[in-house]
């Protein structure tokens, strides 16, 4: 009988943990290896083990294993005599050869890449339940667990169960073959929008518009974002006016003019019609290229902390702050009088030392917006850094707020 603590849990949180044969330490976990079953969910069915000094490795089956801690693994083996590595055809090292496989769609088109592998255990038997291509995932295998975990579930519905997949290829291996969905239409709306985006911008036009129609009103409209202006056109002509104005409703006033600047005035002006009463005006002004104060755009929810602040704290406190902000990807480093020092980006955070202060890390070159500028020179300046939020700073440097690149995509920047 097998104990197991965590009922679910992913790869990257069990490979490195230690093997135990009862209390003798023998090496840790290199990988875990998987036979697919027709029509289920692959079962693991060893463990292999990295042993120090060169010894050779070890493939311990499953049912010798009885405990799986949070810090251990221990089998009720003895002895290491029998299983040496020896692995068969049909074994798949899940680590080795599914991490970092592109993910395809039923056509060949790219989705995504596996960054992680979600675990279930049950009855005593522990299964693959889905294939993870959150892209923060990969923090975790950098050892960032709280971080990765938190950062998450800002792109919620990025896996994909592996019912989903299909019948792995016979030539995959750690450099080749690739993980290919069986999914396009159905179960369709478990796909990030972004990747359906690529998808839907790959397919011809009846089948594009025949998938979009299929998919949930929320996520429709967040993949509406996404494809590419031609696409964009394509789609809402193919709708009912009323039903493509539910759609961009749930966007900001700078998505919805953006979306509505691709189509020819008069399409526009139909659906333009059905938009919300308050953001009406904004969206009209936006479409009519009104350029309006970049304050009306800017947020003061962000994460201000002063220049000796070590990293270790910031990244200690993250998820409890970052949840009441509307700008996480940027640490604005102020001080008594909020004047702006610096700016860290997270990721300059996550590759710092523990005991690095943010003066140690930030950016003190900055570049900023004035309380004057205008939306088109904030979306100017977006084009020419690439930044994913920009201050918004007075003659003294004193913060009055940051603006947001999600909030003013929608905006074209103005042509030289």
């Amino acid at each position: 009988m097998v104990t197991v603590l965590n009922r679910e849990f992913f790869l990257s949180e069990i490979v490195g943990r230690r093997i135990y044969l009862k209390s003798n330490s023998i090496g840790k976990l290199k990988d875990l290896v998987i036979q697919e079953n027709a029509g289920k969910i692959p079962e693991v069915t060893h463990l292999l083990v990295h042993r120090p000094y060169g010894d050779s490795r070890l493939l311990i089956p499953w049912d010798k294993i009885t405990l799986i801690s949070n810090t251990e693994i221990i089998s009720e083996i003895t002895t290491i005599e029998g299983y040496e590595l020896n692995p068969l055809d049909n074994h798949i090292f899940l680590k080795d050869y599914i991490l970092d496989k592109k993910i395809l769609d039923m056509d060949g088109h790219e989705v995504e890449v596996v960054y992680d592998v979600k675990l279930l255990f049950q009855n005593e038997r522990l299964f693959v339940s889905e294939v993870d291509f959150n892209r923060f995932r990969i923090l975790r295998r950098m050892g960032f667990k709280k971080l990765a975990n938190y950062l998450a579930k800002y792109k919620e519905g990025s896996s994909i169960s592996w019912l989903y997949v299909q019948p792995l290829p016979e030539t995959i291996g750690s450099f080749e073959g690739n993980v290919k969905l069986n999914v396009l239409k159905e179960n369709i709306n478990d796909i990030h929008p972004v990747d359906l985006a690529d998808i839907l911008e790959e397919l011809e036009g009846n089948q594009r518009i025949a998938v979009f129609n299929e998919l949930e009103p929320e996520l429709a409209s967040d993949t509406l974002e996404e494809v590419e202006p031609r696409v964009q056109r394509e789609l809402i002509r193919s709708m009912q006016k009323e039903k493509a104005a539910g759609l961009i409703n749930e966007m900001s006033p700078a998505q919805v003019a953006g979306i509505l600047s691709v189509l020819p005035a008069s399409e526009a002006d139909e659906i333009i019609e059905f938009v919300d009463s308050e953001n009406k005006e904004r969206v009209q002004q936006l479409i009519d290229q009104t350029d309006e104060n970049i304050m009306l755009y800017s947020t003061q929810q962000v994460i201000k902390r002063p220049v000796d602040t070590m990293v270790k704290e910031v990244i200690d406190n993250f998820r409890e702050v970052a949840g009441d902000m509307d700008v996480i990807m940027y640490v604005y480093v102020v001080n008594a009088d909020n004047i702006l020092q610096g700016v860290v980006d997270i990721r300059e955070l996550i590759a710092a030392e523990p005991e690095q202060t943010l003066g140690d890390i930030m950016t003190d070159n900055i570049i900023s917006l004035n309380q004057d500028d205008t939306l088109h020179d904030a979306v100017d300046m977006f084009f020419r850094y690439s930044f994913r939020a920009i201050p918004i700073t007075d003659e003294s440097d004193y913060l009055l707020g940051v603006v947001s690149f999600h909030d003013i995509k929608g905006v074209k920047p103005r042509l030289d």
